[in-house]
This record gives structure tokens, C-alpha cells and sequence, in this order.
């Protein structure tokens, strides 16, 4: 019995020790999430510009550019996986590299060669696992990303995209990432970004025509300026968007945790306190026991 106490008090130490430790990282989580929403909610009205800003260079110019011009055959296409760089955080690097790889899947079924790029040290470790080749990965940060991050990967992206095929290059590329919608939902999504898609739409009221430019120099050239940076604010509103669904998965995965600690606390008492009773019980019939065979004697 002493030995049945001394297990469940331990089980009771340990797990009231990690209950400290989920309330901490719900607490910081919560304090984060934040400000990660209002820096998603803050890269919009930019990103919204600079998207009609493209829409109406690609829509009202005929030109034909690399970047708005669908290839005539796609060899090879570039998937750009963003995930998180710690865990605890429930199933939301498993749902973005389940897309991922779904994603993957219909591109080979289509005859297409694929291209992995890599956000998070989740995918580079899934990735070394399964000895799955990618590119590149970049790590560090992916719960506060920086502008930088994002224009270093539109940079490597942008490269490979304007390389022919036969010297490496990829015909088109895809984003998978996680879009944030509330603090209890969020779901993997799948963009892609290059070629671009320009899809003309009829406008409710005036204020979401889009304007009419006159260019200066060329559409092609005000094309080759504009599009980089589109690319980027894409990418950076995706990495904001993983920010802030991580935040809030991490939050939501160490309440349940802290939760289900509460719940072990509670078992291991009652089992300890049956020990102790069942201890006690036992002392008090050998004592008895012993009281009647002297009686007796």
C-alpha cells in the first residue's frame, strides 16, 4: 500500500508541475495572438492596393507577361509549405503537410514535376524523415514573422519561376498555409501564386471599379516593378495568417492540455486517497486482529 501512495504521489507532482507549464504557454499564447491579428488586419489595406494596382495593369493592357500568362504546357510546379518551428500546438502543422502532400499528389497525377520550399523546422523535419528533397527552408520565427523572410522567399520563388525549365526553373507555384478565420477555426488553404490570376469581376458600385491608368514607362515594365511586390505581400499575408492560427491552435491545444491535467490531478487523489484509506482499514484489522488473540490467550 505505502508503495501505491508514493507512485500516485508522484503522478500528482509530475502532472501538477506540467500543468504550470500548459497554463504558461496558454497565457503567452493568449497574450500574442494580439497582436498577430491586428499585424494581419494591418497588411490588408496594402495588399488589397497593390492587388487592383496588378488587376488593373494585367486587365486593361494587352501584353503578354511572363508573370499573367499561362504557360502552354506546366513540367514542373514549386509548393511553398509553411508550418510552424515548435509543436504543442495540436494538429496544425499535421493539417498543413496532410494538404501539402494531398496537394503534391494531384500535381504528379497530372504529370507534373513538383518542388518543395519549406517554412518551419515541422516541415524540414518531416521532410528529413521521409527523405523527401526540397529546395530551401527557412526557420525561425514562424509565430512573429518578419517582412524580410518574406522578401528573401518571394526573391528565391521569383528566381526559379523566371528560369527557363530546361535550366531548373518552375512553370507555376503554390502556397499552402493556414488561414486564419477565428480564434476557434482555422483551415489549411491552397493559393496559387504565379501565374497570376486576374479575374474580372463586375463591381458593385463605383468604388470598386478599378481605376484607369495611363502608364509611364510601359504596362510591361510598370508589370515587371508591380509584381514582386505583390508577390511578397502575398507571402507576408500568408505567413501572418499562419502566425495567428499557430497562436491561436497553441492557446487552444495547452487549455485542453491544462484541462485533462486538472482531470489526472483529480484521479490520482482519489486513487491515493483510496490507497490511504484501504491502508488504514488494513492497520485498524491487524490491530483488532491482535487485540482479540491476546483477549483470547
Amino acid at each position: 500500500m505505502g508503495a501505491q501512495i508514493r507512485v500516485y504521489r508522484q503522478k500528482i507532482a509530475s502532472t501538477t508541475a506540467m500543468r504550470k507549464i500548459f497554463k504558461a504557454m496558454e497565457l503567452i499564447a493568449a497574450s500574442r495572438i494580439g497582436k498577430a491579428r491586428s499585424r494581419v488586419a494591418a497588411s490588408l489595406p496594402y495588399a488589397n492596393a497593390l492587388t487592383r494596382a496588378v488587376s488593373a495593369v494585367a486587365s486593361q493592357s494587352e501584353i503578354d507577361h511572363p508573370l499573367t500568362t499561362e504557360p502552354e504546357q506546366i513540367r514542373r510546379a514549386a509548393v511553398l509549405v509553411m508550418t510552424s518551428d515548435r509543436g504543442l500546438a495540436g494538429s496544425y502543422s499535421a493539417s498543413v503537410l496532410k494538404q501539402a502532400q494531398s496537394l503534391t499528389e494531384l500535381l504528379r497525377g497530372e504529370g507534373k514535376e513538383v518542388r518543395h520550399y519549406l517554412v518551419g523546422r515541422k516541415a524540414q523535419a518531416y521532410f528529413d524523415f521521409r527523405s523527401i528533397p526540397y529546395q530551401r527552408v527557412w526557420t525561425g520565427g514562424t509565430d512573429a514573422p518578419a517582412f524580410e523572410t518574406a522578401r528573401e522567399i518571394g526573391d528565391a520563388v521569383l528566381a526559379d519561376f523566371s528560369t527557363p525549365f530546361e535550366d531548373g526553373g518552375v512553370d507555376e507555384i503554390h502556397v499552402v498555409y493556414t488561414r486564419f478565420k477565428s480564434m476557434v477555426t482555422q483551415e489549411p488553404a491552397v493559393i496559387r501564386l504565379l501565374p497570376l490570376e486576374v479575374v474580372e469581376e463586375e463591381a458593385a458600385n463605383e468604388s470598386e471599379l478599378l481605376p484607369l491608368y495611363e502608364y509611364e514607362p510601359e504596362p510591361a515594365q510598370v508589370l515587371d516593378a508591380l509584381l514582386p511586390r505583390y508577390i511578397e505581400s502575398r507571402i507576408f499575408a500568408a505567413l501572418l495568417q499562419a502566425a495567428a492560427s499557430e497562436l491561436a491552435a497553441r492557446q487552444r491545444a495547452m487549455k485542453s492540455a491544462g484541462d485533462n491535467a486538472n482531470e489526472l490531478i483529480k484521479k490520482y487523489t482519489r486513487l491515493r486517497n483510496n490507497a490511504r484509506q484501504a491502508e488504514i482499514t488494513q492497520e485498524l484489522t491487524e490491530i483488532v486482529g491482535g487485540a482479540d488473540a491476546l483477549s483470547a490467550s
